[in-house]
């Protein structure tokens, strides 16, 4: 950057002496043409405003961002290879954090790459060790390096300067945790959560919704114009048999608002009749053909029936802290018909048993986009809905939060939409965030004792019990005023519940347990928000205030001579790159493991690092070490941010 500052500041200096030079051209009257010279000028002072825009945004985004330190030295290793390689494509580019202390902070590994390039390319045997030392000679001035170190066969172990990770976490304490790097402004569209009207949200939704929400906010840090989408289940043929009971059961209900309390036993009582019942059934196929040609009594009976499920499904959102938009199947019902025209006028539709079928190389079944009564299927909502999101909401990612059972239907239908030309994935990235089941604690799928699925507000019911009851086991009621309690409850509650879905690899089962998702040990919700309130109070009991520690913020150098210090210190300074990993592979276990990482790290200094020190006999205060308070207050920071992302609201008091 330094360096880049110096190149744009002399190419100002002569571009400023060149516009002289021709201001004074044009007044002595000499030969070339006056527009010409005009022309030039204009371009020349285009040129300047540019380079000095350009370069006071730079230095605004050096003193503002915390720098992503693996990306800074992926730049200067990728600098030092090309220096000592001029002639090597693509050499490879590994730099990683170093799994232990005793082999620096960060490793390139990039020698042993690079020794088989040689020899499968250009027939030369180096060992990787020689590659290591001549990439290490040739690494350019920097301010993050204190020193390299050849290990082994060619790592190259790197030691930071303390001096940067100083200054590094004095920028975060003074301008905050600063959004990964994106490039240009991206449209992000998230479809997630996306439960089926007339039936209730089931522990089934919970994934979808809590890791589209988190995804959601994490692209939003990011500076990405984000379209939450809620992708309901709220057309097709089971609507005739709602809409046929809803008929018999309240005659009046074009008047009335028919008082249908539980919209899961009208289903089920529905869903009998059109099984049992010959004539109903009849009845249920005359209503989807009346209400899928928008009559006027039809479309109001499906209002109804939608908006009582929106209410329950409203209810969850809230207490989970979920924004969304919905936009159903039948919000691409209109659009149907031209996706299969398009289909059928590129060539692609072939006519098996009177249904239309697409068929996408590589994958074995077919689309079905028209049944042989003339009827669309969920295939065809689904390329409808992929167009939508791509031609007309221009989206640049597309991410699907569905299970892993939807994986090779999505796969198929984005291939189709490759097929046909909705986008390149080269330049747009549609991708299947698929995840797995939840897991009761006998290992089978989570249900109730009936074996129904779990009804997902029963299961946040119980959560709020199961917290209440532990915040009362630890006398949290004694110390907490009722609202700091019911705070905490709903804190702990909901967040344990999100936590415990996070913290898991999404692409594998996991088994749902209170008990451990409660527990206040381990990597868990209820330690780490208690982690949270414990150091966000070391201050307070110190009487340090928030701006006495603005003020500190700008005029202490943050020491970070023991051992303690400086682990806190680079396991802070992470953050950024932990944030990257997850816009490219979308696992957010990732940000709950570092999370738990900087907990424990900061545990370790401090009971180490005294921040206030007191006389052992009166209690007073005699000495407060500020510099460790700010690092105490750097970690608050990185795990508020943290927090934010996974939707998790932490307290101030617990």
């Amino acid at each position: 950057v330094t360096a880049q500052f110096a190149f744009q500041e002399n190419e100002i200096k002569l571009l400023t002496a060149e516009i002289e030079r021709l201001k004074n051209f044009g007044c002595l009257g000499v030969s070339p043409s006056l527009e010409g010279l005009r022309d030039e000028n204009a371009k020349l002072k285009y040129r300047l405003n540019f380079l000095q825009k350009s370069l006071q945004e730079e230095r605004s985004k050096s003193v503002k961002s915390m720098i992503n330190v693996n990306s800074y030295l992926q730049e200067i290793f990728g600098a030092a290879i090309q220096a000592a390689y001029p002639d090597l494509e693509n050499p490879p580019l590994v730099v990683t954090p170093s799994q232990q202390p005793k082999f620096g902070d960060y490793q390139c590994n990039s020698a042993m790459g690079i020794s088989q390039i040689l020899l499968k390319t250009r027939e030369q045997k180096v060992i990787p060790r020689e590659i290591a030392e001549k990439i290490a000679k040739n690494i350019p001035a920097n301010d993050c390096i204190e020193k390299v170190e050849i290990a082994g066969p060619g790592f190259i172990n790197v030691h930071l300067r303390k001096d940067f990770v100083s200054k590094q976490l004095s920028s975060l304490l003074i301008n905050g945790v600063p959004p990964p790097a994106i490039g240009k402004r991206k449209k992000v569209v998230v479809d997630f959560s996306s439960p089926n009207i007339a039936k209730e949200m089931h522990v089934g939704h919970l994934r979808s919704t809590i890791i589209g929400e988190s995804m959601c906010r994490l692209f939003e840090f990011a500076g990405c114009d984000v379209l939450r989408l809620n992708h309901l289940g709220d057309w097709g043929t089971q609507f005739g048999m709602l809409i046929a009971h809803l008929q018999d059961k309240f005659p009046d209900y074009l008047t009335v608002s028919p008082p249908i309390g539980d919209l899961q036993a009208f289903y089920k009582e529905s869903k009998r009749r059109f099984d049992t019942e010959e004539e109903f059934k009849k009845r249920a196929y005359q209503c989807v053909v009346l209400l899928q040609s928008k009559n006027p009594d039809f479309i109001k009976a499906w209002n109804l029936i939608c908006d009582v499920s929106r209410r329950e499904f409203q209810k969850i959102y809230n207490c989970l802290d979920v924004t969304i938009i919905e936009r159903g199947e039948s919000f691409y019902h209109e659009m149907m018909k031209d996706i299969v025209k398009e289909f059928e006028d590129k060539g692609f539709v072939q006519v098996d048993d009177g249904r239309k079928v697409v068929f996408v190389p590589g994958f074995p079944v077919p689309l079905t986009i028209m049944k042989s009564d003339g009827g669309y299927t969920y295939d065809t909502s689904d390329l409808a809905a992929l167009k939508h999101r791509l031609c007309e909401e221009k989206g640049d990612i597309l991410i699907y939060v569905v299970d892993s059972g939807q994986s090779v239907h999505l796969q198929t239908v984005f291939a189709a939409g490759q097929m046909i030309g909705w986008y390149d994935p080269k330049v747009t990235r549609v991708a299947h965030a698929a995840f797995g089941v939840v897991l009761g604690e006998d290992k089978k799928k989570f249900k109730t004792r009936s074996g129904d699925s779990v009804r997902l507000i029963d299961l946040l019911e119980e959560g709020l019990k199961r917290a209440m009851d532990k915040l009362k086991d630890k006398e949290r009621d004694k110390v907490l005023t009722p609202e700091e309690l019911k705070a905490a409850q709903t804190s702990v509650a909901f967040g344990c519940i999100k936590y415990a879905d996070l913290s898991h690899n999404r692409l594998n089962d996991y088994v749902f347990s209170f008990d451990k998702m409660l527990d206040d040990r381990g990597n868990t919700a209820a330690y780490l928000l208690y982690a949270f309130t414990r150091i966000r109070a070391i201050a307070r009991l110190a009487n340090i205030d928030e701006q006495m520690l603005r003020k500190a913020a700008r005029e202490e150098v943050l020491v970070l001579d023991h051992e303690k210090e400086w682990k806190l210190g680079k396991c802070i300074l992470r953050f950024p790159e932990i944030l990257q990993k997850i816009l490219e592979d979308l696992l957010l276990h990732t940000l709950c493991d570092y999370l738990y990482e900087l907990a424990t790290t900061f545990t370790e200094f401090y009971d180490s690092c005294y921040c206030v020190e007191k006389d052992r006999q009166t209690g007073q205060i005699v000495k407060v070490n500020m510099w460790r308070l700010l690092l105490c207050e750097a970690t608050a920071i990185v795990m508020a941010k943290g927090f934010d992302i996974l939707g998790i609201k932490p307290v101030q008091r617990m």
